[in-house]
This record gives structure tokens, C-alpha cells and sequence, in this order.
């Protein structure tokens, strides 16, 4: 078996997931994994409407990540800036290359820069490619309408074929803006400059030797493949940088390299690039990356001559279009436009309507979620523990324990506490990161830096090869989290599964690792609140309900990419700022722990402890201050949760006791939205926050600190006889 690794999430990517997703018999065997900048992509036929106004975001995104995930592919959300063809290795920035047997090229294209152009000038202009800026600045620009009358001419520098559909986008996104369309001479054809005047847009020819355009605008220049590509020693076309292929879609010199879409350009038959083209080579790129995983014979394939091109536009506030076949113009008509229209919905419907399997339809096991979800209930395990004789481990449970015998030379005790769970993400990179932070965090929680680790590692059946690439990211990811503490990978075990994986065989990576180190000043107990105590959390909850909706195909891409950002955050910073301020405060933190599995309330529970007749403390939260990632309410007030869920509602008996009080004060009593503030209390958290109970002093420092990362959301108090 070998690994495959798919650079790029453009269209002939996309439309290979979608077949495998829809044939898994055809995905090539071993490990293939696609790498993109971003969790989704961007289908460039329904752009213009995008800019225009007519579309959402939504509405013109493909999730990379369902889709791999459906395909049985792995996702590595990273930054490409190489190829080591001697070493077969895609190089990433800030982690490890990935290793390959076969890499796929569809990396699509960057704007090129107008010559002559000074570099003040050409910063002047944002780039049309990539786009996320464009969109970013237009909405800047929204954001002030009263004032655009005032502002000087937005300009739109090229009038080839992709800046007068932006021009004529942007007259429809605003009607009354100056708006200006600079061009080469023989530009634009004599038909669609009529188009341009009609819509009132300011056109002039490029006259200037110094090529100061102004700005601000776009430059809608043409296009040309990232730099890297000719950089690593590909065989590229000088004046595009496009990496020029064989009518297999092979690079030129390179069998194991296959190349399409805006990125590449097939040698004996060179096409402009063009998301006609990009689409139309995912069929042979997809039949010859499974004839080549199976060593069968590739095909040739020639693409045609010549594109049917729609052209989007605008006349009298009325969406219109125009026909382009060579230098034959039809339009504009509204009918073109629907028709446009039509083919762009069908085809971004394809990825838009695969909807997850309904288990309560099919009889089938509900899927059980990953991450700390994973975990045994607290019943079951208080249980266990009970019947094995260590009842004080369930009752008197801490984040990270004392080893016996002498303190060491600081005269603090030497911590250590164990953490692992089954693979949250298919990036085994990431996976292991995550994991690593997640350990760590029962040591932050006791107020001890990390010092050193060891790791057990449990690999999946498969290739030998495949093994050592996935220990190979798995380690670097593990130590990417201990570096910047300053801590050291000791050493570990590594065991390989006698289960066969399910494809992607990196989501069979299990990772566990046991973590030491020495709290600083003194050990922050987990049972330590006072009364006037204030509570103070770290970071927003709801990764639970998040990836049990991620794997029903649920969740928004733009939510799971924030939370998978919080959570590969590392938090050992704030154990900083909190050992800093202790300095001032040096007995003001009475208790700590951090929120995982059981979920606020639960671990809320641990830190209260059992109830006592007399001393009993009561904890007061405050329901809308409980700060949520987004997208985590909605779900659970649509009824989605962890599958652990169910099993930490027994945290809400203490609701009930009244140990614990929820105040709400703008929340309707009896509501969804109360409701699903209750299962936010309860949803298990994998790399959650920190909670700390302190002094008012010390909350109001943490309060106004640097990391600006603390919520008080909650106060101690006794509670009332």
C-alpha cells in the first residue's frame, strides 16, 4: 500500500473526493490524504454572483472536510511552500513534510502582477486570487455606504474576461459607487465595453510607465501558479509558472506527480487556465490515480480546443449574461443568465445534498463520538473504582496527583497525571497536538509547568511504510505542543492495533501520554473554594456537540475551523499569567481544575465535593456570561449532542440540591435557548478550559490582563440553612 496525497482543495480535487465519497471501491488503496490552506472551498463559476451581492458565502462553499471525511481521505489543514522531489516530501510551513508515493497537483492559481509596476503600487490594488482577502476588503467597504459617494474612484485594473465580470459584479453591489475599469488597449472587445458604459463604470486604457494605478481597487491582471511550484524544480511554462504536464495529467519528468486544474497545463495541448478545464480533468486525473495505485495503464486525455464561457452582468438593476464561443458574443440576455444560473446551482449541489446516514431509520448504533468524548461515564467509572478498592480516586479525584516518596529539590512535590483518547481529527499531526494539550492540561491546572512526557502510540494495521510516516507526524505533533513549554518527549511505547482500520487509516491513531512536572510556588487544589470566591473560565465551551454534529455532517466548516483554532491553542501561557500575579496575590487562588470530559458541571461537581451538613458551599452562575464557541447553542437547541451527553446530565442533580444556582436573566424560563444552556453545562470538552476559583482582588487583575482570555461567570458563597 502507498500513500496519496492530494495538494490542494481546487475543483479536480473536490470532484474526486465526491466520486470516492460515492464509490469507495475506487479510492486508491493505502493512505491518502488532501492537504488544503482551508477547510473549504470556493466554486469560482458562482463567484461574480458572490461579489455581486446574489450569493452568500454558504451558497458557493464546498466543506473540504465532510467531503474527505466522507471519501475516507484525511484533511491536513496546512500552508504548502515546497516539493522535495529527491525526498518525495511535500513541505509544510510551521510542521513536518509529508511523505508520498504519489502526489496530485491542484493547487490553483495567484494573481500576477501588471509590469511595469513598482511594488508600492502593486500593494496598492488587492489581488482578485486568492479571494478571502477581496471579500474581507469589500466588506470594509461595505461597512460605510454614506460615505462611498465621497470616496475616490474604486478601481478595477485588467478587463479581461474575470475583471469585467467583477466590474459588473460591483456595480450591482453598489449602484452609486465611482467605479473605474482600467485595461490594455485592444481591451475589452467592442461589445462588452458597450456593457460597461451602459452600467456608468469609468473605463480607460493603461497609459501609465510607472504603473501607478491607484487605488483602492483589485487588479484582475490575469494569472499565474504559486512560485513554489517552479521553485522546487518542476518543469514549468516561464511565462505562467503553470507546471506542464502529459496527456496522462503526469508532470513532465516526474510519473509520480500528476498535476491539474489552474496550476498545470498539458504540454501538446495547451489550454488558458479556466474552471471549465479544471472540472473537466477530474474524470481522467481520477481514473488515472486509481490505475496507478493499482499499476494498470494510464489514459490520455485530450481536452477540447475551446470553452462555452457565460459571462455574468448587469443591466438596469436585472441580472444578465452573455454567451462567448471564441470571438462569437451573444447577449446579454436575462435568459443566459438563468441558464447560468441553473448549471452553477446543479453543480454546487452536488456537494451540497449527500446527507448523513439517519441511524434511527436504519436500525444502526448512533456513532459514538471521539476526543474526550470518549470517556467512560462518571458513574460507571465511580463505580469500577469502588469495586477495586481505590474509592479515594473516585471521591477525592484531582487533575494530576503527587508522586510518593521525597519532594524533589524546590521542595514541591513531582506531579503526574495521564491523558489519551481515540483520534478526534484524520490529521494525525493535529491529533496528536491536540492530545498533548489536552494532557498538559491537568498539570496547568495544579499550577505546574510541564517538564517532560512519554507517549504510548498505537498505530493501525497497515503498510510499513504508511506506520512510520503516521508515527513520524504523530510525534512531531506531540512535540509541537512540549517545545514551547520548554518540556522534553522522554520517551514511550508504540503497539500496533489488531483491528483493521476504516479509511483514512490515520483516524486509527490512538495517542496516550503521561505528563510530569513541579508546580512553582504550591500545588492549587481542585477542592479548595471559598466563600466570595469569584469563578473565572479560560476559553468558550461546546466542542462536544460541535464534532458530534461534524459526524453527522451537521456542523458549519467556519464553527469547526474556530473551535480546532481554540483548541490547538496551547493554554500553558496563562498558566504564566496566573503563577505572575500569584507573586502579588500569593494566596488568593484557592482552587483549579480544567473542564473536560464530564463538561462544566460535572467537574464543577468534583470541585464542590460531597455534601457536607455544615460548612456546605453554594456556587452561583451566571447563565449568559458561560461563553459558547460558536454555533455550539444552536446545535444543542436543535437537539444535537455528545454522545457522552446523556451521562454527564447527572451532573444536574446538583441543580436540584441547589449547590449549584443558574441564574438566568434575559432567557425565556422553559425555552430552547434555556434548554440548551443546561446541555452546554454538560457537553464533554477535549483540550476545554481552565477554571480557577479566586479571590475578587485576583479576578479583577485576571480580568484586565494582557490575554484578555478570562470570563468571570460565577461566584461561592455559603450556602443558606
Amino acid at each position: 500500500m502507498s500513500v496519496l496525497v492530494l495538494a490542494g482543495g481546487g475543483h479536480s480535487h473536490a470532484l474526486l473526493l465526491r466520486r470516492w465519497a460515492m464509490h469507495p471501491e475506487k479510492r486508491p488503496d493505502g493512505l491518502v490524504i488532501l492537504v488544503s490552506q482551508r477547510s473549504t472551498t470556493l466554486y469560482s463559476g458562482m463567484v461574480p454572483g458572490l461579489i455581486a451581492g446574489r450569493y452568500s458565502l454558504d451558497e458557493v462553499s464546498i466543506d473540504l472536510r465532510r467531503l474527505a471525511d466522507q471519501a475516507g481521505v484525511a484533511l491536513v489543514i496546512a500552508t504548502i511552500t515546497g516539493i522535495d522531489l529527491a525526498g518525495r516530501q511535500l513541505l509544510l510551513e510551521q510542521r513536518p513534510a509529508l511523505r508520498f508515493d504519489r502526489l496530485s497537483l491542484n493547487v490553483g492559481a495567484v494573481t500576477r502582477a501588471p509590469s511595469p509596476c513598482s511594488q508600492e503600487h502593486r500593494d496598492a490594488l488587492t489581488p482578485i486570487k486568492p479571494l478571502e482577502p477581496v471579500l474581507d476588503l469589500l466588506e470594509r467597504h461595505d461597512r460605510h455606504p454614506a460615505a462611498q459617494s465621497t470616496w475616490p474612484p474604486f478601481t478595477i485594473l485588467g478587463a479581461g474576461l474575470a475583471g469585467l465580470e467583477v466590474a459588473l459584479a460591483l456595480r450591482q453591489r453598489w449602484p452609486e459607487r465611482h467605479l473605474q475599469l482600467i485595461s490594455k488597449p485592444e481591451q475589452p472587445r467592442p461589445e462588452l465595453a458597450q456593457a460597461i458604459a451602459a452600467a456608468g463604470i469609468e473605463h480607460s486604457v493603461a497609459n501609465r510607465s510607472d504603473g501607478d494605478y491607484g487605488g483602492p481597487g483589485l487588479r484582475c491582471t490575469g494569472s499565474q501558479a504559486p512560485a513554489w511550484l517552479e521553485a522546487s524544480g518542476l518543469p514549468c511554462c516561464p511565462q505562467s509558472g503553470r507546471v506542464q504536464t502529459t496527456s496522462t495529467l503526469q508532470v513532465q519528468g516526474h510519473p509520480e506527480l500528476f498535476a491539474s486544474g489552474d496550476c498545470a497545463v498539458i504540454r501538446e495541448a495547451a489550454r488558458p487556465p479556466s474552471g471549465v478545464w479544471a472540472v473537466r480533468a477530474a474524470r481522467p486525473l481520477a481514473r488515472n490515480l486509481e490505475a496507478a495505485g493499482r499499476g494498470q495503464p494510464l489514459q490520455r486525455w485530450s481536452p477540447q480546443r475551446r470553452a462555452l464561457q457565460l459571462l455574468g452582468g448587469h443591466r438596469q438593476g436585472h441580472a444578465v449574461a452573455w454567451l462567448l464561443w471564441g470571438r462569437w458574443v451573444l447577449g446579454p440576455q436575462a435568459w443566459l443568465w438563468h441558464w447560468k444560473e441553473r448549471i452553477d446551482r446543479q453543480f454546487i449541489r452536488k456537494f451540497k445534498t449527500q446527507p448523513a446516514m439517519d441511524h434511527a431509520a436504519t436500525g444502526a448504533e448512533p456513532m459514538r463520538c471521539n476526543g474526550c468524548a470518549a470517556k467512560l461515564p462518571a458513574q460507571s467509572l465511580e463505580t469500577a473504582l469502588n469495586r477495586a478498592g481505590l474509592q479515594t480516586l473516585g471521591s477525592a479525584p484531582e487533575d494530576a496527583n503527587p508522586l510518593p516518596g521525597n519532594p524533589t529539590s524546590s521542595g514541591q512535590p513531582l506531579l503526574q497525571s495521564v491523558d489519551g483518547f481515540p483520534a478526534l481529527v484524520s490529521d494525525p499531526w493535529l491529533n496528536a497536538r491536540l492530545t498533548a494539550l489536552h494532557a498538559c492540561s491537568d498539570l496547568w491546572a495544579c499550577g505546574a509547568r510541564v517538564q517532560a512526557a512519554q507517549a504510548v502510540v498505537t498505530l493501525p494495521l497497515s503498510d510499513t511504510a504508511i506506520q512510520e510516516g503516521l508515527l513520524e507526524q504523530t510525534l512531531g505533533g506531540i512535540q509541537s505542543a512540549l517545545r514551547p513549554q520548554q518540556a522534553c518527549l522522554l520517551g514511550g511505547h508504540t503497539l500496533e492495533s489488531r483491528q483493521v482500520a476504516v479509511a483514512p487509516a490515520s483516524q486509527s491513531v490512538q495517542v496516550v501520554l503521561s505528563v510530569c512536572g513541579t508546580p512553582t510556588e504550591r500545588l492549587w487544589p481542585k477542592r479548595g473554594l471559598q466563600a466570595g470566591d469569584q469563578l473565572l473560565i479560560s476559553r468558550s465551551l461546546g466542542t462536544g456537540v460541535l464534532f458530534a454534529a461534524a459526524m453527522e455532517g451537521q456542523a458549519h466548516p467556519s464553527d469547526l475551523d474556530m473551535a480546532l483554532e481554540q483548541m490547538s491553542t496551547s493554554q500553558h501561557h496563562l498558566l504564566e499569567e496566573l503563577l505572575t500575579l500569584q507573586k502579588a496575590h500569593p494566596k488568593d487562588i484557592h482552587a483549579a481544575t480544567d473542564i473536560t470530559g464530564f463538561g462544566l458541571l460535572g467537574h464543577l461537581g468534583e470541585m464542590l465535593g460531597p455534601a457536607r451538613p455544615q460548612e456546605q458551599l453554594s456556587v452561583t452562575l451566571q447563565a449568559e456570561a458561560i461563553p459558547a464557541l460558536p454555533g455550539a447553542l444552536t446545535l444543542l437547541e436543535n437537539g444535537k449532542a455528545s454522545s457522552l451527553a446523556p451521562a454527564n446530565r447527572r451532573a444536574w442533580s446538583l441543580l436540584d440540591q441547589d449547590r449549584v444556582t443558574l441564574q438566568f436573566s434575559g432567557i425565556t424560563p422553559g425555552s430552547l435557548q434555556r434548554q440548551a444552556v443546561l446541555e452546554l453545562l454538560v457537553d464533554p470538552q477535549t483540550c476545554g478550559p481552565l477554571l480557577v476559583s479566586v479571590t475578587r482582588p485576583l479576578a479583577e487583575a485576571l480580568l484586565r490582563s494582557a490575554s484578555r482570555s478570562w470570563t468571570a461567570i460565577g461566584s461561592v458563597a455559603m450556602a443558606s440553612s
